[in-house]
């Protein structure tokens, strides 16, 4: 199965001569499904049906007993013949929690560090891709559950230390689980500098939380302006719904 499958909702004709470049966000609830039980093979089977070139992925346990003492990232990057940087939000003796991006196309590390956190601690994670002899910056992000919270990590994402400081000639795309709703200030915040990228289609947006039954939109992916957006669809699959509490999503971009 192909991501036009089961989730596809706006396209673009694209650049005919162009290879797109796509990129997932999921959030994986520790692997744990539906059912109760912990999977990465589940979860990277989800993944691999939309044959993404690069995967953000939240809510990783790293060697937690309550998962197995499994190293989630390590299982699902193998699964998918994918490299991997990993950031640890909350590290509690050997057992870490947090986000990861993976991917199959030449990545360097720029940063990894904690966001502003009056609740539990969120962090983010900041690669370069090189595709087809382009550098692209892709953030992966998990925001708070208080909209204080929120409004302060943004604040950091796109200050000096963070967005603030790439180089415009290579494209920036900020993705994750924000926990914001478009109406919420969070949102509005980003989108003064970054293009949702629903914004591309006249198709409503599809929601990603919860899996089995969505109603809310909290997990996005955002760009520059100028990126030209190909596809955006969300995986609304039987084996999706099953697999976490979340639904992935998915945006093709012409570089």
């Amino acid at each position: 199965m192909n991501g036009t499958e089961g989730g596809q909702v706006g396209s673009s004709s694209g650049q005919c001569g162009s290879k797109p470049i796509r990129i997932l966000t999921y959030n994986v609830h520790s692997c744990v499904g539906g059912d109760g039980q912990p999977s990465p093979t589940r979860i990277a089977e989800v993944i691999a049906a939309y044959n993404p070139d690069v995967v953000a992925l939240q809510e990783l346990d790293v060697g937690r007993s309550r998962t197995g003492l499994v190293d989630q990232a390590q299982a699902i990057a193998k699964h998918l013949g994918m490299r991997l940087f990993f950031n640890p939000t909350v590290t509690i003796a050997e057992e870490q929690y947090g986000d990861a991006i993976l991917t199959t196309l030449d990545m360097r590390l720029i940063k990894a560090d904690a966001l502003p956190s009056i609740g539990e601690r969120r962090g983010a994670l900041w690669v370069e891709i090189q595709h087809r002899g382009k550098r692209i910056n892709v953030i992966n992000t998990h925001l708070g559950l208080s909209r204080r919270d929120r409004s302060a990590q943004v604040a950091a994402l796109l200050g000096p230390r963070w967005m603030g400081n790439v180089d415009r000639k290579s494209p920036r795309i900020l993705l994750g689980d924000f926990n914001a709703l478009p109406s919420s200030m969070a949102y509005k915040q980003i989108t003064r500098e970054f293009a949702d990228v629903w914004a591309h289609f006249a198709a409503r947006p599809k929601k990603t939380f919860p899996s089995r039954l969505p109603l809310l939109r909290i997990d996005h992916i955002f760009s520059d302006r100028q990126l030209e957006v190909g596809e955006v669809g969300v995986g609304d699959t039987w084996l999706a719904k099953t697999a976490s509490d979340h639904l992935p999503l998915f945006a093709e971009f012409h570089i």
